[in-house]
């Protein structure tokens, strides 16, 4: 058995950038990619030596429906929670192999307060659109059944 799985709490460092194309049977599909900042507090040691804060940047891409809700909720600056994949891929360029690592996203929540532009303070409304502002992966199985069908 194995899990890849990643959880992750931070701002979004770039507005998504949305690209649809078509699939199968004239299908429309959609992908999202955005960067996502982490950052571990510093600290001082108990000999007084200051451990700076350390920033981690990390490569999210959403599909599908994912997708939408980055494309019309997420903006620079906004907090999410995601959980997803961790995932490397390659390509040539240049006759130059180049990797990257990014976390496929199966769930982001929206946290924090929205802005609303003109305002210097961030007021207390919720970007909670008339559907929740969670969102997994439409692809992942449905249980269809009670805790009581589990096999363990």
């Amino acid at each position: 058995m194995s899990i890849n799985k990643a959880i992750l709490v931070g701002n979004v460092g770039k507005d998504p950038d949305v690209r649809y194309f078509e699939r199968d049977n004239d299908r429309k599909n959609s992908v999202a990619s955005f960067t996502l900042a982490t950052t571990e507090r510093g600290y001082t040691l108990a000999n007084g030596t200051q451990v700076p804060d350390r920033t981690e940047w990390h490569n999210i891409v959403a599909w599908r429906g994912l997708a939408e809700l980055a494309e019309k909720y997420i903006r620079k600056g906004s907090q999410i929670y995601v959980e997803g994949k961790i995932t490397t891929r390659s390509w040539e360029k240049d006759g130059i192999t180049r990797y990257t690592t990014e976390i496929v996203a199966e769930n982001i929540q929206l946290l924090g307060a929205r802005r609303t532009e003109g305002q210097g303070e961030t007021p207390e409304v919720h970007a909670t659109p008339k559907a929740t502002p969670t969102a997994s992966t439409p692809e992942m199985p449905e249980t269809g059944g009670s805790s009581d069908d589990l096999p363990f």
